[in-house]
């Protein structure tokens, strides 16, 4: 029997993108989540048969955070493929704990083009005439996910006059960030992409100011879900009823703005409503029982 909806198995690809810049290239090892044949809840499976008779599926890019290996955040991928997402995981270069050469933060600036030239191998990938990913990705609905500076290179993707890519429909952002880096202009073009923007109240890397810029900052639709007392990673990372509300509201985003769902938009507020634990705003400022709304975001531009 084929299952008709969610959730699905799910299977996994170990794919190497070659990207070519200047004289030289850049290797983007890129797992690959995806509906997989067979029965739902298991652990992912490498290799297994894609889930073809319910596709094809939206694409999500997740962009991992500095120093922290995509896989790190393996149940949250997980979760989005096994909610009908085919999910591209890359490690962009310098950024990875095992890096060939090590770490280098300010290649940062170099990852915006690559996770476009992510997007684009995919799509290649799915319109070939043969391979495992053939005809699983629908073109019109991809979505980018991005943690920390994944989260930065995520937003200059929808948001920043410098990079962005016209084919993304939808971003979430995990406690990220605007930055000087990137030398263009926030918000600053027509942009109406719908941002859901997920902030830990106690997170000293990213602070709450630089995740108050970003939304207060973005046209709507856009949605602030602020986490009381999670750190930096506590709500990505680790088990437990945070990451739990990060991936309800998550896959609710997704459905909503990807799959077109106006059940999963109702059940977003809900799904964010944890007390004492989480809340959520569609306003058109943070407010300020949501978040700290002093204090300043470093390394971004002026509020």
């Amino acid at each position: 029997m084929v299952r008709s909806g969610p959730p699905f198995a799910v299977g996994t690809l170990s794919v190497s993108l070659r990207e070519p810049v200047g004289t030289s290239v850049r290797v983007l090892p890129t797992t690959v989540y995806y509906p997989a044949a067979g029965p739902a809840g298991g652990a992912p499976a490498p290799g297994v048969s894609p889930l073809r008779a319910t596709g094809p599926y939206p694409l999500v890019v997740f962009s991992e955070g500095y120093d922290i290996a995509p896989q790190a955040y393996g149940a949250l991928l997980d979760a989005w493929a096994a909610a009908g997402y085919v999910v591209a995981a890359p490690v962009y270069p310098f950024t990875d704990p095992a890096a060939p050469g090590g770490l280098n933060e300010s290649d940062i600036v170099n990852h915006p083009a690559d996770l476009r030239y992510v997007i684009t191998s995919m799509l290649g990938l799915s319109a070939a005439s043969g391979g495992d990913l053939a005809g699983l990705i629908r073109p019109g609905a991809i979505a980018v996910i991005g943690h920390s500076d994944g989260g930065d290179v995520s937003l200059a993707t929808v948001a920043n006059t410098c990079c962005t890519d016209p084919r993304i429909k939808a971003a979430i952002l995990l406690s990220g960030a605007e930055l000087t880096s990137f030398a263009g202009r926030y918000f600053a073009g027509p942009s109406t992409v719908p941002l859901l923007v997920v902030q830990g109240t106690a997170d000293t890397i990213n602070p709450p100011a630089c995740s108050v810029q970003i939304y207060d900052a973005a046209p709507s639709p856009k949605y602030y879900l602020s986490l009381f007392g999670v750190s930096h990673t506590g709500a990505y990372l680790p088990a437990g009823p945070a990451r739990d509300v990060v991936t309800r509201v998550t896959t609710d985003f997704l459905n909503a703005y990807l799959k077109g769902s106006a059940a999963a938009l109702g059940r977003m507020a809900s799904d964010a409503t944890s007390p004492g634990l989480s809340g959520l705003t569609s306003a058109a400022r943070v407010p300020a029982g949501l978040a700290p709304l002093t204090g300043s975001c470093p390394g971004a531009p002026p509020g």
